[in-house]
């Protein structure tokens, strides 16, 4: 073999078992593909760590072959070259064949032995049927870039009246790479494109050139027009076929609500299926509180049950914003407005709870009252500082996880919690320590699907030790340190109004409120034993039957139709009472005897009533039969501080989350 004058051409391995001849570039002769192997050349390599540098262009990059690169042997014409040989033989060849052969080595570098590349962390792009990125692959900052030596490859040029398309990088050198995914013939249709288009296009009265080989691959519309060399396209403008050529070639769907129409109905006239897919994805991303109606509208004209189902699922993970746009919420048909919140309620019921500040808790900031009869004014006393935490219980492993970390901003002293259509509230409470503390007025939400804290519009008037409670799609405020008053807020409206105050007399403090068959209780704390019950269509408060306990209640909630009062006492533990919100009637229902029980608060899943404080979390059952407490109670969070609010919430079944 005469080493001055052949040329070695490097080319990476093809699963086509037919034979295959290669062009060199200023030569005419046609090497065969021999199909030999040689493992010893492959092996050493293998173990070459890199390429002299060679400088092209204004950039000096090193290439280096990786461990899966194609061995040089099988595409040597005489195939029997030795690694020092091999050396020497690079060595002899001039400037330009030096080049070439740089080249190839670094394309088969690129690719492992299935023609497939894939980045170190193993991530695939979301749409796996690109062009250029499969032809071209991402080359790392330290290695000689395929675009200067390839001419710029996959771009498109305008000259001569026509787009003329070639295969290129999307990214420079410095660029870091993107994922891609390279189909098992990339390297060969990379090849191919060096030369001119073959295919002129005409759409529109304008014309495109591209190769036949590139779009076929993708396409079965072009594939079955091999032949042709000039094609016309009806049924699309020539933008949208410039937006689905460009993907073929670049792996880009430029693509919007105002034009995805257009490119979908492009993408099936060509038969490119992961183009129609790449639409939706694209759109799907784009997809905002302002925009969800009209992509929603779109996916129904054209029948993409995909994007519709994913306009309908960002309406459910941002209900409340939703909620607030008439445009949105007010075209929805009743049936939607159910099917998005059906899906926002949907996953699994869990028992969360949140650390609150004690409103009496002191922190040394200043002593006590001399006799210690009463609690000094919450407005007077300091807190702890830290980050107030929310855990949610797993039921799988029977321990409490952290859910997430309530903001700064959030007043927990004091202040009201409650849920709605799977929102956590939480309201007024205390702002500041020591004299300067002053009730607040702020409001904010938690959105467990999407894991964000936001504000909402604050309540017409600052509380602190209110209740806060939801019923039919409102938010009640109920009461507050010396105040009798009660608003109500509209989340559609995003608005405060103010409601009937509770009787003269019964301002509230420290009390419970449910809510039951669409009416809201009031009791306990300043009201003692009094049951207060608020009518929303008489806008109106109503003394009920007393119940025949004067202990201090701890909570109260309700379960079916009825009511059940927690009271706790030193001698007699834990006292529970229920009330017939239909025959108007108290009875009492159970005890749990436990020597000094701590007050606790209490949440509903199911038929369980949960009862939970910082030391234990005791199940209350409600059967047909008649209702229980469980014999074992369940464990607290381990780090929990201050007081524990317990409340539900569902989350979506996306694997467990822990902050």
């Amino acid at each position: 073999m005469n080493t001055e004058a052949a040329d070695i051409i490097f080319h990476a391995a093809s699963h086509d078992a037919s034979e295959q001849s290669i062009i060199t570039e200023g030569n005419d002769d046609v090497i065969p593909r021999t199909g030999k192997t040689v493992g010893s050349e492959r092996q050493a390599l293998c173990q070459q760590t890199s390429w002299d540098t060679v400088e092209s262009g204004s950039l000096t990059e090193t290439g280096s072959l990786g461990q899966q690169s194609t061995g040089v042997g099988d595409y040597l014409q005489d195939g029997g070259s030795s690694d020092s040989g091999f050396q020497d033989h690079i060595q002899s060849l001039g400037g330009s064949k030096a080049e070439a052969l740089d080249l190839s080595v670094k394309q088969s570098d690129c690719f492992s032995k299935n023609g497939v590349k894939e980045e170190a962390n193993g991530a695939r792009a979301e749409v796996p049927c690109s062009l250029a990125p499969s032809h071209v692959p991402a080359m790392p900052p330290d290695s000689r870039s395929l675009e200067q030596a390839l001419g710029h490859l996959f771009t498109s040029s305008q000259g001569a009246g026509a787009t003329q398309y070639r295969p290129t990088y999307r990214q420079s050198p410095l660029e870091p790479a993107q994922d891609v995914t390279h189909s098992g013939n990339g390297l060969r249709n990379a090849l191919s494109v060096r030369e001119e288009p073959d295919l002129v296009i005409e759409v529109g009265g304008q014309k495109i050139q591209a190769h036949k080989s590139v779009l076929a691959e993708k396409s079965d519309y072009f594939k079955a027009r091999l032949s042709r060399d000039i094609l016309k396209v009806k049924g699309m403008s020539y933008k949208t076929l410039s937006v689905l050529i460009d993907y073929v070639y670049s792996a880009k769907m430029n693509v919007n609500k105002d034009n995805v129409v257009d490119v979908i109905t492009g993408a099936k006239i060509l038969q490119i299926p992961c183009a129609v897919q790449a639409a939706i994805d694209t759109v799907s991303m784009q997809l905002t509180a302002e925009n969800c109606y009209e992509i929603l509208t779109i996916a129904k004209k054209q029948r993409l049950s995909e994007l519709k189902e994913t306009a309908y699922r960002f309406m459910s993970d941002n209900f409340l914003q939703v909620l607030r746009d008439p445009a949105v919420y007010g075209r929805l048909t009743g049936s939607e407005r159910d099917l998005v919140l059906r899906n926002r309620m949907e996953g699994r019921s869990c028992l969360m709870v949140a650390e609150i500040n004690d409103v009496f808790d002191r922190v040394g900031s200043r002593p006590p009252s001399r006799n210690n009869s009463r609690p000094q004014s919450p407005l007077s006393t300091a807190s702890f500082e830290d980050n107030h935490m929310i855990y949610y219980y797993n039921e799988s492993t029977k321990d409490w996880r952290t859910l997430t970390i309530m903001p700064e901003d959030i007043n927990t002293k004091g202040c009201g919690i409650c849920c709605m259509y799977n929102y956590l509230f939480v309201a007024g409470g205390i702002r500041g320590y020591g004299e300067k503390g002053k009730a607040s007025d702020k409001v904010f939400c938690y959105n467990p699907i999407t894991d964000r804290w936001s504000e909402i519009r604050p309540m017409n008037q600052a509380r602190s030790q209110l209740k806060l409670v939801s019923m039919d799609g409102h938010l009640y405020a109920i009461g507050g340190e010396c105040l009798f008053t009660v608003e109500k807020y509209d989340p559609r409206m995003d608005r405060w109004t103010t409601i009937a105050p509770l009787p003269k007399g019964a301002f509230a403090v420290a009390h419970e409120a449910t809510t039951c068959n669409g009416e809201l209780y009031v009791s306990g704390g300043s009201l003692f034993y009094r049951l207060l019950k608020y009518d929303p269509k008489r806008d109106e408060w109503q003394e009920c039957p007393y119940n025949n306990s004067r202990k201090k209640s701890t909570d109260m909630v309700a379960l079916k139709s009825f009511i059940y009062r927690f009271d706790v006492n030193r001698e007699q533990g834990v006292n529970v009472f229920k009330y017939n919100t239909i025959v108007k009637m108290w009875h009492d229902c159970a005890s749990h005897q436990q020597g000094s029980p701590l007050p606790f608060r209490c949440a509903v899943i199911g038929n369980c009533i949960y009862c939970v404080n910082k030391t234990q979390t005791l199940q209350f059952i409600v059967e047909e039969d008649g209702a229980r407490f469980a014999e074992e109670p369940l464990k607290a969070p381990m780090e929990a501080k201050g007081v524990l609010f317990p409340f539900v919430l569902s989350l979506p079944n996306r694997g467990d989350r822990n902050v």
